[in-house]
């Protein structure tokens, strides 16, 4: 039955436009992610082959598939989380992003998928102290295109002037991996300030794995600032 205000083939058109928009920018992430894991795969087995003679047996190289979303890459203290976002999310008019012709010229452009990289502990995980904190050392972001956009703690020049020059390939994405890992390995763990330790609650030593539970994070205490990504 035709609408009386005339919108019902607008709203057909809008559905299935922004459907198969979100739907494509969703199978580009996760064919991205399944590279990530392809590229984190192999990277550990190359450092794990590399590093035998001169690693203390008790450090570990390592790479874990998580599910469909989710890959670990362990290398010494630290643990890289790979986590894509399952759902589509566009800049907001106010970003910078806006003012690359690429985006303005063609607003579906600014839809992405996201894939965030988080720094962990290792032994944040191992022990189960769930308090401890992670730090978001990167994010990716494509497109329907296919075009990358990386923003981060030290990583390559894939940023939002350059959004759309860049199209997804093994070797960029390679770049990615390294510039994360890179940054966790000289983001040291810092000795918090006196101040944010001073007490501890009885709860804390309540059981058998009492120093398991001291919440632990690379900065804790400090302020980890998103605004100086570079």
């Amino acid at each position: 039955m035709e609408s009386e205000t005339g919108l019902k083939p607008h709203l057909l058109q809008a559905i299935i436009d922004r459907s198969n928009l979100s739907q494509r920018v969703y199978d580009n992430t996760y064919a991205v992610m399944t590279k990530l894991k392809e590229i984190l795969h192999e990277l550990a087995s190359e450092l794990d082959e590399e590093l035998e003679e001169s690693l203390d047996e008790r450090v570990r190289i390592e790479y874990r598939d998580r599910g469909k979303y989710e890959a670990h890459f362990i290398f010494g203290e630290n643990l890289l989380i790979f986590s894509m976002h399952t759902d589509i999310f566009r800049f907001e008019a106010g970003d910078a992003v806006w003012k690359n012709p690429y985006v303005s010229d063609s607003p579906d452009n600014a839809f992405c998928g996201i894939i965030n990289v988080w720094n962990f502990l290792k032994d944040s995980f191992e022990h189960k102290r769930l308090g401890d904190e992670g730090y978001l050392v990167a994010r990716i972001f494509v497109n329907r295109e296919m075009r990358l956009m990386v923003e981060g703690k030290g990583q390559p020049a894939f940023g939002r002037a350059e959004f759309g020059r860049w199209t997804v390939d093994k070797d960029g994405l390679a770049d990615v991996v390294e510039a994360a890992i890179d940054y966790s390995l000289h983001f040291d763990l810092l000795v918090p300030p006196y101040e944010s330790q001073k007490t501890v609650t009885a709860e804390v030593f309540s059981t058998r794995v009492e120093n398991s539970k001291m919440r632990t994070g690379k900065m804790l205490g400090y302020k980890f600032r998103g605004d100086d990504i570079q």
